[in-house]
């Protein structure tokens, strides 16, 4: 265990260089996009706690958009490496594409590459990510979710969210509807949100993904946001927010701005992205 923490160490600072290095080569790329253009819109905030462990990206090529959010999972640095290695792995297999035909058959590879990459660097320290990603194609919208990133469209100024997450509640009123288990177990079990499948645990299991893909209209807005936005803001307070005409920029730091005026101590680190249809 000693000589994992050099390792680690090594490995954060690999992955840092490498994100410096996709920053700058975006720089030059009108079709790498951080917030820039009106169509999306990125913020995150630390929340309550001391380090960064959420990354929030978004690539955009001939294929499509692709956007993700990675939750770190893990102490010190762990975390931020987790999450990076997620969503450089899912990133970086987007990036050469021309046209993606089969989105779910990508999804499931790349996030399985992606626990298996997080597996390798952590070895046996405690550590892994959440992730959610969404591609948007021709006004066509996929998704994937492993753990805990909640995935959600704003259609006619009313929000619905689209993605459950892997969490015992989830798991708990799935196995009931499936007659599993019984409703005195379902109900026991509502109130635990503890995450049962990520990124980089042993065992990794099948991830959330959208089977059909949904036609987005005009105008709509599709948020992804980690534990530090859903666990702070209700449904109602993220479709107040949504609804105003301001850019998806200024949207997101609006969302990240109400979250922190919650003072929750103990709020973990948020990031929305927020994307929009504007073709028609």
């Amino acid at each position: 265990m000693t000589g994992g923490m050099p390792i680690l160490i090594g490995a954060g600072l690999v992955y840092a260089i490498l994100f410096f290095c996709r920053c700058l080569s975006g720089w030059g790329d009108k079709s790498r996009f951080e917030g820039k253009e009106s169509g999306i819109g990125i913020a995150q905030t630390t929340g309550g706690r001391q380090v960064q462990a959420d990354i929030a990206q978004t690539w955009t090529n001939r294929a499509g958009t692709m956007a993700v959010i990675a939750d770190g999972i893990g102490s010190a640095n762990t975390g931020t490496v987790c999450a990076q290695i997620a969503a450089d792995t899912i990133l970086d297999r987007f990036e050469p594409y021309q046209e993606l035909n089969d989105p779910v058959y990508f999804f499931r590879s790349a996030f399985l590459e992606a626990s298996r990459r997080i597996q390798r660097t952590v070895g046996e320290r405690r550590g892994g990510a959440s992730a959610g990603a969404v591609f948007l194609s021709r006004g066509w919208l996929y998704y994937a979710v492993a753990g805990d990133v909640r995935i959600a469209i704003l259609r006619g100024g009313e929000i619905i969210p689209l993605s459950k997450g892997q969490t015992v509640d989830v798991l708990a009123a799935q196995a009931y509807e499936d007659g599993k288990i019984s409703k005195q177990d379902t109900l026991w079990s509502m109130e635990e949100k503890r995450v049962w499948n990520y990124l980089g645990q042993d065992g990794f299991r099948e991830v959330e993904i959208c089977q059909q893909p949904i036609l987005l209209k005009r105008g709509d807005k599709v948020l992804l946001a980690s534990k530090g936005i859903f666990e702070e803001l209700s449904w109602s307070e993220i479709e107040d927010i949504l609804i105003d005409t301001a850019s998806l920029q200024e949207l997101a730091k609006r969302m990240v701005s109400a979250a922190d005026q919650k003072n929750n101590p103990q709020r973990e680190n948020g990031s929305v992205i927020l994307l929009q249809r504007l073709e028609a």
